[in-house]
C-alpha cells in the first residue's frame, strides 16, 4: 500500500531585499513527503536549504508558493546547535517547547521523562548540559523537539558541531530514535554520505536560486540504520551519482 503525502509543496520561491537590491534564494521548489518518509537535501554551499526549513517550520513567513498539509500535521525544528540552556537540568531543557506553547501538565511531562529513559538519559534527567557528551546534548535536543508530538521533524545540519565518531553515533541515535517514533523527517546537510545513509530520497538543488535538479531514491537492499547503511554495495555508486549532480562553489 502506496503512503498518502502528508505534506506538498508547490512553486515555493523566497526573495530577499537587500539595501541595493532583490536576491532570490529559493525559485519553484517543489517536493512531497509521505508518512514515515526520510528526505535528505542537499546542494552547494548557500543554496537555500537552511531557508526552505525556516520556511516549512512557520520561522519565515514572507514567500510565495504553497505548503500543502493536513491542518492537524505538527513540525518541529531541530537546530544546528542543541541551545540547551546551561542553567536548567536535562528535564527542564526537554521542557521548553512544552512550556512556550503552554502545554506542561502530568501528562505531558511524564510523556518527556519516558522520551529520556527510553533513549538512554534516565540517569541524566536532573544532570546539567555541562555533565553531558555532545552526543547526548544532541539527543536530549532531539527529545526537546519530539516532547510536542511533531509529525513531520526538520533537521538542519544536527551533527556538524560533532567530530567525525560522535557524529556516525549520533546519526544512528536520531535515525532509530525518529523510526521507532514513527516521523517523517526531512534533514538539510552539506555531507552527502550522511544524506545517502539516513534518507529514503536524496533532494539534490541547484546553486542560487535554489530549485530541485534531482531526486534520487536510496534503495538499499540490505538496509538498516546508517552507520551499517554505509557499507552497503551501492553506497559508492549513489555517492558518485549525487556528487556529479552537486554544482560545487570553489
Amino acid at each position: 500500500m502506496v503512503e498518502k503525502d502528508i505534506l506538498n509543496i508547490k512553486n515555493l520561491s523566497k526573495t530577499y531585499q537587500t539595501k541595493n537590491n532583490e536576491v532570490k534564494a529559493v525559485d519553484d521548489f517543489n517536493l512531497n513527503l509521505k508518512k514515515g518518509e526520510f528526505i535528505a537535501i542537499v546542494g552547494p554551499s548557500g543554496c537555500g536549504k537552511s531557508t526552505i526549513l525556516s520556511i516549512l517550520s512557520g520561522i519565515d513567513k514572507d514567500f510565495s508558493g504553497e505548503i500543502i498539509k493536513n491542518d492537524n500535521i505538527k513540525f518541529g525544528y531541530m537546530l544546528q546547535q542543541d541551545a540547551l540552556l546551561g542553567w536548567r537540568n536535562i528535564l527542564d531543557n526537554s521542557l521548553i517547547g512544552l512550556e512556550i506553547q503552554k502545554n506542561i501538565n502530568n501528562e505531558t511531562k511524564e510523556y518527556v521523562k519516558n522520551l529520556l529513559n527510553t533513549y538512554g538519559l534516565k540517569d541524566f534527567i536532573y544532570s546539567y548540559p555541562s555533565n553531558l557528551s555532545g552526543g547526548m546534548r544532541q539527543r536530549v535536543a532531539l527529545i526537546r523537539t519530539l516532547a510536542t508530538k511533531p509529525d513531520i521533524v526538520l533537521l538542519d545540519e544536527p551533527f556538524s558541531a560533532l567530530d567525525y565518531q560522535s557524529r556516525l553515533l549520533v546519526s544512528d541515535d536520531v535515525y532509530n530514535i525518529l523510526k521507532k517514533e514513527g516521523k517523517s523527517a526531512i534533514i538539510v546537510t552539506h555531507d552527502i554520505a550522511e544524506a545517502i545513509s539516513m534518507a529514503d530520497r536524496v533532494v539534490i538543488l541547484s546553486d542560487r536560486p535554489s530549485h530541485v535538479k534531482k531526486i534520487i531514491d536510496v534503495d538499499f537492499e540490505d538496509k538498516t540504520t546508517p552507520i551499517n547503511n554505509r557499507k552497503c554495495k551501492k553506497f559508492n555508486d549513489y555517492y558518485e551519482m549525487i556528487w556529479k549532480e552537486i554544482d560545487h562553489n570553489v
